[in-house]
C-alpha cells in the first residue's frame, strides 16, 4: 500500500467489520479501508495489531484515531462503559477509553456506548449514538423520532445532540432466524427475490399494522399460504418480511408524533421501513448509516477542539 495521508483516522469497529477512514484537516475523507476483522472474530490480545495491519502505510498527522462500536463492548478491545440515558451525545468523546498501543504512534480512543436503566426499559446502544451525533450534524436543530433498521432495530427520540430515550426491535434477527430453524423454512427454500416478494410484503405489512398484538399468530400463515394457497418462496419471503416490519412499525406507534422520520441504515431496508409509514402517512427521510457514522465520529473529535 501507498502512504496515505490524514490528519486523523475514524473507525468503525463493528461485531463482523472493520471499517477505517482518513480524514483531512478539512473534514474530507481522504481514503476508506475495511476488513472482516470485527469484535466477533477477535482476542483482546488482536486489537492492536489488527488496527496496526489495516493503518499500515497510514501517517496521520495528529496520531488520532476515533473508535465508534463493538471495539468498546465488554468483550471487545477495552470496555467503554456506557453513558446513561437521557445523554448529550456532544460531550460523547469525553467519556472515551483510551487502550494501550505500544510500539506505535496511533493513539485511539474508544467512545462509550449508551443504555437506559429503568427497570422494565432497560436497553443498551453501542455504534448508534455515534450514528445518531451524525444526524444531529447532517439534520441541523432535527427533534423527534429516529428509526435505525438492522438486525436489531432501533428507535430512539433525540432532541438535537440530546437522545432521550430509545428501544432495541429483534426484528432482522428474527427474521434470520424464523427463515433459517423454524417451520416457515420449509417455505422459504428458493428464489427469494422473485416477482411474488412486492405482493407478499404488501399482505405481510398490512397484517402486521393493523394486528401487531396478533404477530405469533400470523407468522404460521407463512407456512399455511404456501401449503393450500400456491404461495412461493419470493411471496413467503416477502410476507415475512412485511409482517415482522408492520408488527415492529405497529407495536411501537406511540412513539411516532407525526411529521418525518430519519431512517439511518442500509438503503434497501430503510426503503422498506420508510414503504411502512408511507401506509400510516408518515415520510420516512433514508439517511445512509456510513454517512451517519462518520458525521458522528467527526462531531465527536470536533468537541476536543
Amino acid at each position: 500500500m501507498g502512504m496515505d495521508v490524514a490528519e486523523w483516522i475514524a473507525v468503525d469497529w463493528g461485531t463482523s467489520n472493520l471499517r477505517a477512514w482518513g480524514i483531512a484537516s478539512d473534514g474530507n475523507v481522504t481514503f476508506s479501508r475495511s476488513s472482516d476483522r470485527g469484535m466477533g472474530k477477535l482476542g483482546r490480545e488482536d486489537y492492536p495489531g489488527v488496527l496496526a495491519g489495516l493503518l499500515e502505510g497510514v501517517d496521520p498527522s495528529s496520531g488520532d484515531v476515533v473508535i465508534c462500536g463493538m471495539a468498546g463492548a465488554r468483550q471487545g478491545w477495552i470496555e467503554a462503559p456506557y453513558l446513561d440515558a437521557p445523554a448529550d451525545l456532544a460531550g460523547l468523546i469525553f467519556s472515551a477509553v483510551r487502550p494501550e498501543m505500544s510500539d506505535s504512534a496511533l493513539q485511539p480512543r474508544i467512545l462509550p456506548g449508551v443504555c437506559l436503566k429503568a427497570p422494565g426499559a432497560e436497553d443498551v446502544m453501542r455504534g448508534e449514538e455515534t450514528q445518531l451525533l451524525g444526524l444531529s450534524a447532517l439534520v441541523p436543530g432535527f427533534s423527534g423520532l429516529v428509526i435505525m433498521p438492522g438486525t436489531h432495530s432501533k428507535w430512539a427520540t433525540l432532541s438535537g445532540t440530546r437522545v432521550e430515550r430509545f428501544t432495541t426491535v429483534m426484528t432482522g434477527e428474527l427474521f434470520e432466524v424464523l427463515k433459517t430453524h423454524s417451520v416457515l423454512r420449509h417455505s422459504l427454500q428458493g428464489e427469494l427475490d422473485g416477482p411474488g416478494r412486492d405482493e407478499g410484503f404488501d399482505a405481510g405489512l398490512s397484517m402486521g399494522l393493523d394486528a401487531p398484538e396478533r404477530l405469533t399468530a400470523t407468522l404460521f400463515k407463512v407456512r399455511a399460504g404456501s401449503l393450500l394457497s400456491g404461495r412461493g418462496p419470493d411471496w413467503c419471503a416477502g410476507f415475512l418480511s412485511g409482517l415482522l416490519i408492520g408488527a415492529e412499525i405497529g407495536g411501537q406507534r406511540d412513539w411516532i408524533a407525526g411529521a418525518e422520520v430519519p431512517l439511518i441504515g442500509s438503503t434497501g431496508l430503510c426503503a422498506l421501513y420508510a414503504r411502512a409509514l408511507s401506509r400510516i402517512g408518515i415520510a420516512g427521510r433514508v439517511v445512509d448509516a456510513t454517512d451517519a457514522t462518520i458525521a458522528g465520529l467527526k462531531t465527536a473529535r470536533k468537541a476536543l477542539a
